[in-house]
This record gives C-alpha cells, sequence and structure tokens, in this order.
C-alpha cells in the first residue's frame, strides 16, 4: 500500500473506515454509486460479474475499483451475502451539497449469513437463524435468533441435544467462543458458517447485563431462564453483543425469549430427520413430509410449519387443541373458506415490521400492513361468528387494530409507489405546508405556459418551445429562422445546429420556485413518512401477537385442507403405552404413487405387554422399509396436530423417535457403511425411553452374515429385556430371527406378502402374521433387469449353499437365552481364558501399582505373540 500522505482525501477516509471493518466487504458510497476498491473489489468483480477497473492509474496510489449504482443495492446485495460475504454499508452522512469539505461518511449497517434484513437474501418460508453455541462444564449453551421476524429462543443441554437443535433449526451462522473451534467441529460433524468471538464475551455478567437491558426487567425469571441455564444465558447475551457490534441498534422487534424445554418436544435426533426426511429429500422435496402437509397461504405459516414438523409436541391438551380446530375446519366448508381467502392476502407480518423497526420499509410494505391488518379483523370476525370456545380463543388473540389501520390510511395515498424518494406517498391535507408545495409545483406547468403563449403572441414566433435541462434549467428555443425576432432581453445561452435557446430572468425566478418545491416536497414527505414509522413502531407487540395467532392458524388450516384432499382421519391421542393403527397409509408414497394404482394400507398394534416388538421379514422391494417409516411419519404427523393417513389411529402418547433405515457411507470421516449404521444404533440403545418408538431396518448388513446375525439377534433381545420395553419394528432379511418369537415372549414374527406365479414374484405388500424363510433376492435381481447368465448361476450357487450351510444349528444356538449383560471371556478361546485365569487368581487388593503395570504387561505380550 502507499503511503497515507499519497492518498486523496476521499481514500484516506475510506481507508480510515476499512481499517475498522478488514473482515467486511466494505460498499462505500461516492455520489450515486457504491464503490468497493483493492481485495475488495476483486471478489465485488468476481462475485457479481462487473467491470474491474483501476482508480489512479499510474500513480502510486493506484488501486483497483469496482461498483455500481446505488438504486441496485437491493439486486446487488443478496448476490454478496449468499457468496457468504460480511458486507458493511457506509452511506453519506450528510447533503454533499452542504459538506464544506468531504463529506462525511460511516457504516450504517454490517450484514452477515444471520443478520439479514434483505428481502432479495431471505427465503419467504425460510426462517434466517443466527445462533450461539457455549460450551460450558456440564452443559452446552444455544441461542437462535432471527432477526428478520424477532424470535429468539435459547436452549442448555448435552451435547446430543444441542446437535439436535442445530439439526433443526439450521443456523446461517454460529457464534463461536474462539477457543471452542476445534471442540465444536467434533462434537458436530456439520458444516455450518462460523463467526468466531473473543473470549471475554462469553462471561455470565456481562451477557445478563445485555438481556437485563434489552428486555428491560430486573431479572430473567419471567423468561424461565434462571434454573440451571447460565450456559443458554451466556449464548444468548453473545448473540446481543454481535448484534451492538454489527450496528444493529434497532430491535424494538426482538421483545421476548422464549426457552426451549426438552421435554416439551418429542425428541428427533438427525439421523431420524434425515431418514423420515421430514424436510429434506435426495429425491428432492416433493418426496418429503413437508411437501405433503404444506398447504400454507402466508410465508409466516410456511416458516411455522416447519418448526412444528420439526418439534412434534409431547403436550396432549395443546395436541388436542390443534386436531379438535383441524376437525372444525374440516366440516365446516364457508369457514374454511372464508379464513383462506382473508389468509391469502395478509402477506408476511413478522418480516414488514422487523423492516418498520429498522426504519428500511418502504411505503408499499406499510400498505400491505394496513391491507394486512383490515383482512386479519375480518378473520377475527368470522372466527367469533363460528361461536366456538376454541376458535374464539383464537379470535380472542388477533387484533385488528383500527387506530393503525385508520393511521395508514390518512397519512399514505391508496397503494403508494416503493420508492419514498421518487414523491407521491404522502395523502394530500396530512400536511398543510406540503399542500402549498405541491400546489406551487403543480401550478408551475399552468404558469409556464403562459409564459409561452404570452411570448409567442409579443414575438409572433409560432414554433416557440420551453425546455429544461439540467446545464442551465428552463429554456426558451427558437428556431434559426425566427432568430431576428428574439427581443433584445433574452440571453442566449447555447446554439445548435438548426435552432438557439435564450433564458431570462423571469424563467429563471419560475425554475427557482419549482426546483425548490420538487426539493420541499420530497424532503417534506420523507419526514411524515419516518414520523409515519416511528408511530407504528409503538404497536409491535399486538402486530406481533396478530402475525404469530394468523400463522399458527394458517399451519391448522393447511393441515384441514390435505385432511380433506388425501382422506386423512383424526388420531385418538391416549396416555397409555398402546399403538394401534388401522389400515395405515405412507403419507409421501400413496401421493407418488401412478394414478391408477392404489396405495396397500397395513395394520400395525404394539405395546410394552404383549407385542413389543414385531421381527418383520419379506424380500426387497416389498414394502418392509416403508412400513417402518408409515408408522413414525403417523405418529409424528398426530402429535404435531395433524390428521393422519388411517381408516382409524390410536397413539399413547410418544417422547422419543428413533430410526435406524437405509445405509450410507461417511466417507469424510472415514467411517464405512457398518460403522455408521453401529454409531446410529449405539444412540438409540442409549438414549431410549419405556415411550420411545423404534425402527430398525436390516441391522447387521453392514458387515458379514455370521457377524450380522449375531448382532441382530443380540440387539433385538436387549430392547425386549430392557426395563423400558419400548416399542419396536424390526424389518429384517435374516429369517433365523424368526426363532425369537418362540424364546421371547413380547416378540411377534409378521411378514410382507408375496405370491408366486411360475418363476415370478408379486408383491403384495400387505403385512401378515408370521415368518417369512425366503428373500427372493433372484427374484429381485431379475426384476431389476439382471443377465440371464447371472440369475442362472445365482439359482445353482444357491441351491448348494442351502444343502451345505443349515440353519437350524445356528438357531440352536441363537436361541440359547444368555443375560443381557454378555461376559467377555464366554468366547471360546484359550488364550483369553489363561488370560481370564491370570486376572481372577490376582488380588488386586493387594497388588502395589509396579506389581499392577508387570500383569497388565504380560498380558499384552501374549496377546502380542498370538
Amino acid at each position: 500500500m502507499a503511503k497515507q500522505e499519497k492518498h486523496t482525501p476521499l481514500m484516506k477516509q475510506y481507508y480510515s473506515i476499512k481499517k475498522k471493518y478488514p473482515d467486511a466487504l466494505l460498499l462505500f458510497r461516492v455520489g450515486d454509486f457504491y464503490e468497493t476498491f483493492g481485495e475488495d473489489a476483486v471478489k465485488t468483480s468476481e462475485i457479481l460479474g462487473i467491470v474491474l477497473t483501476k482508480r489512479g492509474n499510474g500513480s502510486e496510489a493506484e488501486t483497483a475499483l469496482a461498483g455500481f449504482p446505488y438504486h441496485a443495492l437491493d439486486t446487488y446485495l443478496p448476490k454478496l451475502a449468499r457468496a457468504g460475504m460480511r458486507v458493511a454499508i457506509c452511506e453519506q452522512l450528510e447533503d454533499p451539497k452542504k459538506a464544506k469539505k468531504i463529506v462525511k461518511r460511516g457504516v450504517t449497517e454490517v450484514i452477515t449469513p444471520g443478520l439479514v434484513y434483505n428481502e432479495g437474501v431471505l427465503d419467504k418460508d425460510k426462517n434466517n437463524f443466527l445462533a450461539s453455541v457455549y460450551f460450558g462444564k456440564k452443559q452446552v449453551g444455544l441461542a437462535f435468533l432471527d432477526v428478520s421476524t424477532g424470535e429468539f429462543f435459547v436452549a442448555s443441554g448435552s451435547p446430543e441435544y444441542a446437535g439436535k437443535l442445530l439439526n433443526n433449526f439450521r443456523p446461517n451462522e454460529i457464534l463461536l467462543n474462539r477457543n471452542d473451534l476445534d471442540l465444536f467441529t467434533s462434537k458436530f460433524n456439520q458444516h455450518f458458517h462460523i463467526t468466531r468471538l473473543d473470549e471475554w464475551i462469553f462471561q455470565e455478567d456481562y451477557a445478563r447485563e445485555l438481556l437485563l437491558e434489552k428486555f428491560k426487567t430486573a431479572s430473567l425469571k419471567g423468561f424461565g431462564l434462571e434454573d440451571n441455564m447460565t450456559e443458554g444465558i451466556i449464548a444468548a447475551g453473545s448473540i446481543l453483543h454481535y448484534l451492538k457490534q454489527n450496528l444493529n441498534t434497532r430491535t424494538e422487534h426482538i421483545s421476548r425469549i422464549r426457552r426451549l424445554h426438552d421435554d416439551r418436544y418429542v425428541w428427533l435426533d438427525r439421523f431420524t430427520m434425515r431418514n423420515l426426511e421430514l424436510l429434506d429429500s435426495p429425491h428432492g422435496k416433493e418426496a418429503t413430509l413437508l411437501h405433503v402437509l404444506d398447504k400454507t397461504l402466508t410465508p409466516m405459516g410456511g416458516r411455522l410449519i416447519k418448526r412444528w414438523i420439526a418439534f412434534p409436541l409431547k403436550s396432549p391438551d395443546e395436541l388436542k387443541q390443534r386436531l379438535d380446530i383441524v376437525e372444525i375446519l374440516v366440516k365446516n366448508d364457508e369457514l374454511r373458506e372464508k379464513i383462506a381467502g382473508n389468509l391469502k392476502q395478509i402477506g408476511d407480518l413478522e418480516r414488514i415490521l422487523s423492516r418498520i423497526v429498522t426504519l428500511k420499509a418502504n411505503p408499499r410494505e406499510i400498505w400491505q400492513l394496513h391491507r394486512a391488518l383490515l383482512h386479519a379483523g375480518q378473520i377475527k370476525k368470522d372466527l367469533a361468528e363460528a361461536k366456538n370456545n376454541i376458535l374464539s380463543g383464537l379470535a380472542g388473540n388477533i387484533d385488528s387494530l383500527k387506530d393503525l389501520t385508520d393511521l395508514i390510511a390518512r397519512t399514505l395515498k391508496d397503494d403508494p409507489p416503493a420508492n419514498i424518494s421518487k414523491g407521491g406517498v404522502i395523502r394530500d391535507g396530512v400536511s398543510p405546508e406540503l399542500d402549498e408545495w405541491r400546489s406551487l409545483s403543480d401550478n408551475a406547468k399552468e404558469v409556464l405556459d403562459n409564459i409561452l403563449r404570452r411570448e409567442i403572441e409579443k414575438t409572433g414566433i409560432a414554433s416557440l418551445k420551453i425546455g429544461f435541462n439540467n446545464v442551465f434549467g428552463y429554456y426558451l428555443e427558437v428556431r434559426n429562422k425566427y432568430k431576428n425576432r428574439v427581443p433584445p432581453e433574452w440571453i442566449r445561452k447555447q446554439t445548435l445546429t438548426s435552432s438557439e435557446r435564450y433564458i431570462t430572468p423571469e424563467l429563471k425566478e419560475l425554475e427557482s420556485k419549482i426546483l425548490t418545491a420538487r426539493e420541499k416536497i420530497l424532503e417534506t414527505e420523507q419526514n411524515l413518512y419516518l414520523r409515519l414509522l416511528e408511530k407504528i413502531k409503538t404497536y409491535v407487540l399486538p402486530v406481533q401477537q396478530t402475525a404469530a395467532t394468523l400463522a399458527r392458524l394458517d399451519v391448522l388450516l393447511s393441515f384441514a385442507r390435505t385432511a380433506i384432499k388425501n382422506h386423512y382421519t383424526k388420531p385418538e391421542l391416549r396416555d397409555d403405552d398402546v399403538l394401534e393403527i388401522h389400515e395405515g397409509r405412507h403419507p409421501v408414497i400413496e401421493k407418488q404413487l401412478p394414478e391408477n394404482e392404489t396405495y396397500v394400507a397395513n395394520d400395525v398394534y404394539l405395546d410394552r405387554k404383549t407385542q413389543q416388538i414385531l421381527i418383520i421379514t419379506g424380500p426387497n422391494m416389498s414394502g418392509k422399509s416403508a412400513f417402518l417409516r408409515q408408522t413414525a411419519l403417523i405418529v409424528l404427523m398426530a402429535q404435531i396436530g395433524s390428521f393422519v393417513p388411517a381408516k382409524s389411529a390410536k397413539i399413547g402418547l410418544t417422547d422419543k423417535i428413533f430410526t435406524r433405515v437405509g445405509a450410507s457411507d461417511n466417507i469424510a470421516m472415514g467411517e464405512s457403511t457398518f460403522m455408521v449404521e453401529m454409531n446410529e444404533t449405539a444412540s438409540i440403545l442409549n438414549n431410549l425411553s419405556s415411550r420411545s418408538l423404534i425402527l430398525l431396518d436390516e441391522i447387521g448388513r453392514g458387515t458379514s452374515t455370521y457377524d450380522g446375525i449375531s448382532i441382530a439377534w443380540a440387539i433385538a433381545e436387549y430392547l425386549h429385556e430392557h426395563p423400558a420395553r419400548p416399542k419396536t419394528l424390526f424389518a429384517t432379511h435374516y429369517h433365523e430371527l424368526n426363532e425369537m418369537e418362540r424364546h421371547f415372549e413380547r416378540i411377534k414374527n409378521y411378514h410382507v406378502s408375496v405370491k408366486e406365479y411360475k418363476d415370478k414374484i408379486i408383491f403384495v405388500r400387505k403385512l401378515a402374521r408370521g415368518g417369512s424363510e425366503h428373500s427372493f433376492g433372484i427374484h429381485v435381481a431379475k426384476l431389476a433387469g439382471m443377465p440371464a447368465y447371472v440369475l442362472n448361476k445365482a439359482e445353482k450357487m444357491l441351491k448348494k449353499l442351502e444343502e451345505t450351510h443349515r440353519t437350524e444349528n445356528i438357531k440352536e444356538k441363537l436361541s440359547e437365552k444368555d443375560p443381557v449383560q454378555l461376559s467377555f471371556f464366554q468366547l471360546d478361546d484359550p488364550l483369553l481364558e489363561e488370560i481370564r485365569d491370570m486376572i481372577i487368581q490376582s488380588d488386586i487388593n493387594r497388588m502395589t501399582p509396579v506389581e499392577a503395570l508387570n500383569l497388565l504387561n504380560e498380558i499384552k505380550e501374549k496377546l502380542s505373540k498370538n
């Protein structure tokens, strides 16, 4: 870089500001352009595809330059944000015309991946969460904030719980103590945009001070943040610090912070979220439960339904209320259509409100707020007229805010333009001063016309015209053949090929008045508009409450419309351990079937006393995995308040849903398919409860047959003998597991039926009692188009193996009922027996540390020689 004194005053100012924001791309306002310099310019040029030029060409202070017009900010800013850039916007803080020297400039906002208000960057149906993760001695603290909606959540818990929340909230940016990056990476094997902050920021006293200051309270008890929430408080405080650091000082819409209670929601780990394809699927969004259920009509509802799916409830009272409202809407066609018609006009109240608070909302958005509140008032009326206690409760949480709608209607013109800087926004009669300037501006054309007529009569120049340009303002244009008639008092300003242009003192005086009027109109309108925004800000809380209620109603209406379209029924939620589904269907697969094909429904019954574990056998492609998934999805749908795809469903409330379905290598972490499978299964076995629903599909297939059978058997036995007795569906191609029914009272065999016709099989996809003895793998290979040579060879090999590898012996061995706590020394190995005897014969209590080390070394030598 050249020495500071060799830079121009403008560049000196730029470098002094850039020094304060070294990690951000600085958009530097110069006149009508945002300019970038140096490395920022190179990055901007590459990301935006704009021309890269140079400033100070050939001089010592030469630097790269790239810029774009200021009015194109909304076009280019989203591209920079999506590229993961931190962007600091540096504005002109005074009118250049009034500046004595160089114009004052300063950064007014810093945009990061987690701090965005711009509509072009935000996805209307997705939250844009900024998260903070703090590792305490015992727990992990987390906080999640969406500045575009004002939603603020806090939690504390185990690393497993933290991982679950990160997976469900999917933050766009995570704040970390700069010393915790390695710990975070080791705990959470996921890719996030990380911003590291100094260690001193993560202090409880500082965090508590920021929270109390923000919410203007004497304690945090009212938010439930006192007991066992130190780590969560620290995480939330670091977010408020980050807001201040990035100049997001207008945060009135962040009006409360909500604690996430672990015991309030059904446990869904990231494996289950992925395996059930709730929000995302490798097969496209059409393959997700969200796609089937989401018929929301507002962006707010679109965001809320995702959270409901990711956080099913355990509260029977709240679920009953949701289901009752859905039932009312299903039965009342007229009410359903009225609400839908009004919801379509609501728009995104939450994000409009955040833009109002930050003074970024344009006049068209304010008019949309006015329109939305009018439709909210109609929804409130329709709910009240339904004369139902539950709907009346909803209506009571909707505030049509007549004072606010009247204020907006009195102040703004109907359907105003989006850009306040162009004027024509404020209604006549709001300000006498504005009306006076408008009158002068509106009459200017009439005054100019009068001047033109008078001068034509006086000079006899029939083709005389009045025009305007930015160089010398209003002028009279005379064609060359009439220039001998020009009065001497006219002042010539420009000569053209066929005409000449003149000005007069009268035109200059009128021009001054007209231009002053235009400036005064724009200035007055902008002041009145800002005053309106400040008044609207006082209505933040009631508008937020109304928006939240409308979002909730939108999701419940979506459930009702989906239930009607797809023939869902209301589930019966019970406080017992029974799961009984009659003619259940997979909500996603049934929507993807060809029109002429009907989904085969199935029954399932599980409890903890008589039928705890179902061993389900059958060929690949027969529908085992679909049956497992549909059972979990039906339970989950019931516990978010949705009707379910079944003829009837009695569901004992579930607190955890675990799935081990499908296989995938985690090559990046050096984990094989089998290791991934065992990790996920271990997580299930270590976290299950008496109200868990467990789905296991083809456990053990990632290793050798005997290993796989042994592991699958041991897992099923462990689940049966565990005191919690979790309800389990266990799909397998190991027919040896059918033997378990004879030895374990709560294990029952089922199979997915197939029909054999000549040398073909037909998938019936119906679950039936009893186990299956055949996998039909060769038949499935034939359906897949395997060459005939391969199929014939496989048939011959199968017959040989069936003759030489009978399964009776393995069944007999497996069925020997051992204690669940398996002994390492039950293995039939002489070396292990010798080591066992050495340990048993040792008197541990009398051994010195050296003697213990010698014994350990002796055992190690025996193992190494083996």
